[in-house]
């Protein structure tokens, strides 16, 4: 009977007590020999926050603030974020791929809720020795990524095959310095090895559907598999795609194969790319701003201007081979332009169809 009444008269709260966000101390309990390492001021995508330090049971799993979080306070952090205000970066703690707020839950609330898609954090990352996969694999990661300065996504599942790529790249750039005859630096093999090598075979791989047939791989796990046997091995295999017939069987002749292919062979390759992006920035920064927006090389135009933005530019971007207008743009908004100090939020727009007068160039 007490339940029954409990039940018909009281509000179930259990479902309210566990819908919230990750515990940062659950998660720091877990780990084993965990070294900071303090990354300053980063643009962090809000999608990877998914935690607080202190207050992880006053938002939902959502993030949202519950009931008995001020409202009033959370309203106006949201107005003045609407309204651009320069505040503060957040505090966050990461471990691995996660993000946890030490400082700033309303704040990532808000811009959750206004629709952003990153913020401004003063990051600070807990890098655990615990022989887990998922460290051992996050280690190995970061790594590459340090000794390549790559920044497209390469998302691996098996521990050892980015030291298989690095290899693979070492290989790459003994072939380019043979080529040219001087030194070759390793960062422009690594890029050079992404864009003319990784990346149109990635391409074949997604535009062949081999994934499917793979549940729990990833397309560059596949890339892995078939570059070890079809190049490095030179193993007798057949995937099912004809992707055995579109391959050389070395990687370099690979590489050829695809700088050499016409427009009709592949629409998608060496061509521009038009976008404008919409910049908020710190006012307090603004000719500082504009002048370093200016000296990118892939910028055509910055404009200052009055009303809900204050900066509109242009950029022309060239299409890395078998990568999608997104992606591209994506990255160089986010490693050139994000990265500028005093830029608050973008948004980038693509144009459709473009009508641009004899005399202009768009």
């Amino acid at each position: 009977m007490k339940n029954f009444l409990k039940t018909l008269f009281g509000s179930d709260t259990s479902k309210e007590d566990n819908n919230h966000v990750s515990s940062f101390n659950e998660q720091h309990a877990k780990e084993e020999d965990v070294e900071f390492i303090d990354h300053g001021v980063q643009t962090i995508a809000l999608e990877n926050i998914i935690g607080s330090v202190g207050k992880y049971s006053d938002f939902d799993s959502r993030f949202r603030p519950k009931k008995h979080v001020s409202g009033k306070r959370f309203m106006d952090i949201k107005r003045l974020m609407r309204e651009g205000a320069s505040l503060p970066p957040v505090q966050l703690y990461q471990i691995r791929d996660d993000f946890y707020v030490l400082d700033g839950n309303h704040r990532v609330a808000a811009a959750k809720e206004l629709g952003w898609t990153d913020i401004k954090a003063k990051v600070i990352e807990l890098l655990s020795g615990k022989k887990t996969l998922d460290n051992l694999l996050y280690i190995e990661r970061k790594k590459f990524y340090e000794r390549t300065g790559l920044t497209g996504k390469i998302d691996l599942t098996e521990v050892g095959k980015y030291n298989f790529l690095e290899k693979q790249i070492k290989k790459h750039r003994l072939y380019l310095a043979g080529q040219s005859r001087k030194e070759c630096d390793f960062l422009k093999a690594s890029k050079d090895w992404y864009n003319t090598i990784y990346t149109p075979m990635v391409a074949i791989i997604g535009n062949g559907g081999l994934a499917k047939y793979f549940p729990g791989r990833t397309v560059a796990d596949l890339y892995t598999y078939i570059a070890y046997h079809h190049w490095h091995r030179a193993s007798p295999r057949k995937y099912g795609i004809g992707i055995d017939r579109l391959i050389p069987k070395s990687m370099e002749s690979f590489r050829k194969s695809m700088l050499e292919k016409s427009t009709p062979d592949y629409p998608e390759m060496k061509r521009t790319i038009t976008a404008f992006v919409l910049i908020d920035i710190d006012t307090s920064t603004g000719l500082v701003v504009i002048d370093k927006l200016f000296a990118l090389d892939e910028m055509q135009e910055v404009h200052s201007v009055h009303g809900s933005i204050d900066i509109l530019a242009k950029i022309v971007l060239e299409r890395d081979f078998l990568a999608s207008d997104a992606e591209v743009i994506a990255e160089f908004v986010d490693q050139k332009i994000r990265k500028i100090e005093g830029i608050i939020r973008t948004q980038t727009i693509i144009p459709g169809l473009s009508k641009v007068k004899e005399g202009f160039v768009c």
